[in-house]
């Protein structure tokens, strides 16, 4: 499929516009990057150019346009059913389709106290209540995935579900979260070394701009 363009903001600081990145780099999708600084005099602009919605990520194929970091991996898995974005198992799609739901509409508390941020690590952050319900709810998730699917990744192979979470992944590195038990801490292992993921991390460093509501 050619003529894929894959609008992201700022990689430091962008956990959506991660989560479609990391499927289509880990399994080889050609597609042309185009980044625009978020938070800048003309973010907004340039983003209503590219998007109804004005925001990050933007899925471009000629003439059709796909927003939403979900909507765009659903997209991939459909253009792409070699990837196997999805478990083929019924019962495993119908879970991985759930938890990647439940990271998309939910853990505001995580996401607000806990902003994505490559660049640093060990940050202090207070853990109040609802911030530790939203940490133990994301490990007992993994937890329960790992158990049930034996790993490397939640349903065994990459899927939409890992990409949806691994930008937590990159907060618990960032904030010192401590994982539960070994087997947590092999999967978020696993996630930071992943090459796509390695590069992303280098080319967030190599950025300049600093979003101050982002950092801590």
């Amino acid at each position: 499929m050619a003529g894929l363009t894959l609008v992201i903001g700022n990689k430091n600081y962008s956990s959506w516009s991660l989560r479609p990145w990391l499927l289509m780099k880990v399994n080889d999708i050609a597609f042309a990057e185009e980044r625009i600084a978020l938070y800048q005099p003309n973010s907004k602009d340039a983003l209503l150019q590219r998007s109804p919605a004005g925001l990050v990520p933007v899925l471009k194929q000629d003439s059709l346009l796909i927003w939403d970091s979900l909507a765009i991996m659903e997209y991939l898995a459909e253009a792409f059913p070699a990837i196997h974005a999805w478990p083929a198992d019924k019962a495993a799609r119908a879970r991985a389709r759930s938890i990647s739901a439940e990271m998309h509409s939910g853990f505001s508390t995580l996401r607000q106290l806990m902003p994505m941020n490559c660049r640093k690590v060990a940050v202090h952050v207070d853990i109040t209540e609802a911030l530790a319900a939203d940490i133990e709810r994301v490990q007992d998730i993994w937890q329960s995935c790992l158990e049930c699917h034996d790993g490397p990744f939640l349903f065994n192979q990459f899927s939409i579900a890992d990409a949806m979470y691994a930008p937590v992944v990159t907060r618990f590195k960032t904030y010192g979260v401590a994982p539960r038990n070994a087997r947590i801490k092999r999967y978020q292992e696993q996630i930071l070394s992943l090459h796509a993921m390695r590069q992303w991390y280098e080319d967030a460093r190599a950025e300049n701009e600093v979003i101050e509501g982002s950092e801590r």
